[in-house]
């Protein structure tokens, strides 16, 4: 089953003649399609790698690709009807192949065919979102393009209309480095292309980052850096000037998301010499944070308070600041100056919430273990809301602080943190896809928990890690280096270390030494065993559970889920929702306000509504009790999919991240899984469900009896750390009083 984002890629047939017009060709549609980075397939016969040089200084993903001799004329696409509409292209296919042989295309779902000498004045989009497994392209002037419906039965947005229906690639920055909006797709360079042949790389490089409107991280990037680097005026060859700062702050930002936090610092640092570009102070600060330098952080998070516009989310960083180092006053005292500027800001709504919850400080330390999680409060995930208890349910009834101390995972470990975890039974980091780069950043682990690598070794008491997850997207890194020096120290001192799927261990066994490797152990998310653990359980009777079908879909890191697939998606999921609701009431269910996304857009795209189950606002018995009364659940989110498992409920999983198929293949049930990219996923999807909803009592069953393989490891598992942590602390086991 596909896991990641439909892989594109351009290719073009190259030999010594072509290659100078190959440069005009990338120019073009770097300037006409500023929001287009993909992977660029140059085909030849044997040409040596410095004469993709040049290339390779206008676009970042120049990939050559040798091939054997082809008659002449082979590789080009035949001649066609003008425009650029995708059509079969079947002969054209076979041509370029002739050349290349087909395993050059084996790393993609989607080749689009370019002559090296075009030069693209139009918008490309439609070609993105067509899912032929190949596109021949002829430029046609100015003439528009014009998709052919054929190849998406579920229909797409119009062109330029991602933005409304939903994501349509990785996050960008919003503006320009000019400031200014964003235009239609395939208007921004037009003006650009007069000259495009002459431009020398200078030129082109600030051509582009004149470009008003959206741009692709990793061009802009590309361009953006040499020019800041070598400072100096920016001017494009029609001599307007480039606002050196402000395209500091776009790189700077686009740096920040792709999680390289040091060199956006070095891109930032000489742009925020001015106190009045209250941007660049608080995009620096941010950078400065994820890299755990916080002194340096607040001063120029202070700086930019000074802007009204700015300051909601320069407080809002200033009172995580200090909410990380236990300075709960300070932090609450930040937000609500965040909330005087912007009473809307969600940021400093989360923090003030956050930071009046207060440090759980009642018990006997004697009696407790320190519990490192993710604790989530307010309006966020209902998933992360029910994982503290599910993990702490596994070692008996109590879950309050007569056994555990609540120690936030993005708290500092500083010393006065450090000792009150020396003072309990032990320590035990637990629950949630805690080895994810890009949420609450910090340098000190590169992970979640934020804990310095000599902090860990000061830990006296017993030290386990239970049912984490790594978390990574595809096309998402880590910083090597520290992770997997974190990583090292915390395998040398943690008497236990697991992880909630097989295939997060796999990835965490990678970065580790051979001789620590071994240690890395499969304990499941406790949410996939919760009907064992929570005492007076009593599994529904088929006629208690309603005949409704609950759908989930995640929005976080949406580019990173869907690429340009949006469209088809919510397309296909438009037609699974009329057919299901033929047999089923179909509801939605919400584990976080973002997640709404998905019925506005079907209403407004598809003309379907759906009714909403908003689980972010439910106590964890109700959501509960939602998830075990619905005949089906289909979830994008994790715990859309463990939760109900959990509960006896049969579930599929729309797939859009790694770590579904991976539980999917603990269980040996990859057919509970479809893949948000598969062509056609209504078709898969419902006969699925078909399966699962007229068989009721056979699906049911086959999850109970998946669940016991989870079940006997958990108790084991538990078992052992119940001896760690000394005795009977802090509980007796999973299934205590449990009436499943």
């Amino acid at each position: 089953m596909k896991q990641g984002k439909r892989r594109i890629a351009f290719a073009a047939h190259v030999d010594e003649d072509r290659l100078p017009r190959l440069l005009v060709l990338l120019r073009s549609l770097a300037l006409t399609n500023p929001a287009v980075c993909e992977d660029f397939l140059l085909l030849h016969g044997g040409l040596a790698d410095a004469a993709f040089e040049p290339a390779r200084r206008l676009h970042p993903r120049i990939v050559p690709r040798k091939a054997a001799p082809a008659a002449d004329g082979a590789a080009e696409p035949a001649p066609r009807t003008p425009g650029f509409a995708p059509l079969p292209g079947q002969a054209a296919f076979a041509a370029l192949t002739a050349f290349a042989g087909d395993a050059a295309f084996d790393d993609y779902d989607t080749i689009i065919g370019l002559p090296a000498d075009a030069v693209i004045a139009e918008d490309i989009g439609p070609l993105l979102r067509t899912r032929a497994p190949f596109v021949p392209y002829r430029p046609a002037g100015r003439a528009g393009p014009a998709a052919d419906p054929g190849n998406d039965p579920a229909g797409a947005p119009a062109p330029g209309r991602e933005g409304a229906a939903g994501p349509a690639g990785p996050g960008a920055p919003e503006d320009g480095a000019d400031g200014s909006g964003t235009p239609a797709a395939g208007e921004a360079g037009h003006g650009a292309l007069a000259g495009v042949a002459e431009l020398s790389d200078r030129e082109f490089y600030a051509a582009y980052c004149a470009l008003p409107g959206r741009k692709a991280p990793e061009l802009l990037l590309h361009c953006a850096l040499p020019l800041l680097r070598e400072g100096g005026p920016i001017t494009t060859r029609a001599g307007k000037r480039v606002d050196a700062a402000g395209l500091a702050r776009v790189a700077g930002s686009a740096l920040h998301q792709l999680g390289r936090y040091e060199e956006a610092v070095e891109v930032l640092t000489p742009a925020a010499g001015d106190p009045r570009r209250a941007r660049n102070h608080e995009a620096l600060g941010s950078a400065l944070l994820a890299l755990s330098r916080y002194p340096e952080a607040e001063t120029h998070l202070l700086l930019a308070t000074a802007h009204p516009v700015v300051a909601p989310r320069a407080f809002a960083q200033l009172s995580r600041l200090a909410w990380l180092h236990g300075e709960n006053e300070k932090a609450r005292r930040h937000a609500a100056q965040g909330l005087d500027a912007d009473p809307t800001d969600a940021g400093c709504r989360a923090m003030y919430a956050r930071a009046s919850a207060g440090a759980g400080e009642a018990g006997d330390p004697a009696a407790q273990v320190a519990h490192v999680a993710l604790y989530a409060e307010g309006q966020e995930n209902s998933g992360d809301k029910l994982l503290p208890e599910a993990v702490r349910r596994c070692f008996g009834a109590e879950t309050g602080p007569a056994r555990w101390h609540s120690v936030p995972v993005h708290r500092l470990v500083d010393d006065a943190l450090l000792e009150r975890l020396n003072a309990r039974r032990g320590v035990l980091v637990g629950g949630g896809g805690l080895f994810l780069p890009d949420t609450w950043p910090n340098g000190n682990s590169g992970w979640q928990w934020n804990v310095p690598d000599a902090a860990l070794r000061r830990i006296t008491v017993p030290l386990a890690v239970f049912a984490v997850g790594f978390n990574l997207f595809e096309g998402q890194h880590f910083s090597r280096t520290r992770l997997a020096g974190s990583l090292r120290t915390l395998a040398e001192r943690a008497a236990f270390f697991g992880l909630r799927n097989r295939g997060s261990a796999d990835r965490v066994r990678e970065l580790l030494p051979a001789e620590l490797a071994g240690r890395v152990r499969y304990q499941p998310c406790p949410t996939t065993v919760i009907r064992h653990l929570i005492p007076g359980w009593r599994d529904p009777a088929p006629a208690d559970r309603a005949d409704v079908v609950l759908l989930n879909c995640a929005y976080d890191r949406a580019g990173l889920r869907f690429g340009h697939d949006y469209g088809h998606f919510l397309g296909q999921m438009a037609r699974a929702v009329r057919t299901l609701r033929a047999h089923s009431e179909v509801r939605y269910a919400a584990h976080a306000p973002s997640d709404e996304t998905f019925v506005h857009d079907l209403r407004r795209e598809h003309g379907l509504t759906l009714p909403v189950e908003q689980l972010y606002d439910l106590p964890n018995d109700r959501l509960l009790d939602v998830y075990r009364r619905a005949r089906l659940v289909i979830g994008m989110r994790g715990h859309a999919t463990m939760i109900p498992f959990g509960c006896g409920t049969p579930a599929l999983s729309l797939v859009s991240h790694p770590k579904l198929a991976y539980f999917l293949a603990d269980l040996d049930r990859e057919e509970w899984g479809v893949s948000v990219h598969a062509p056609d996923l209504a078709a898969e999807l419902t006969e699925r469900a078909w399966w699962l909803l007229n068989d009721q009592a056979a699906a049911v069953a086959d999850v109970l009896e998946r669940q016991e393989a989870l079940l006997r490891v958990t108790r084991e598992n538990a078992a052992e750390l119940s001896r760690l942590f000394g005795g009977e602390a802090p509980g007796a086991g999973p299934g205590v009083g449990g009436g499943a």
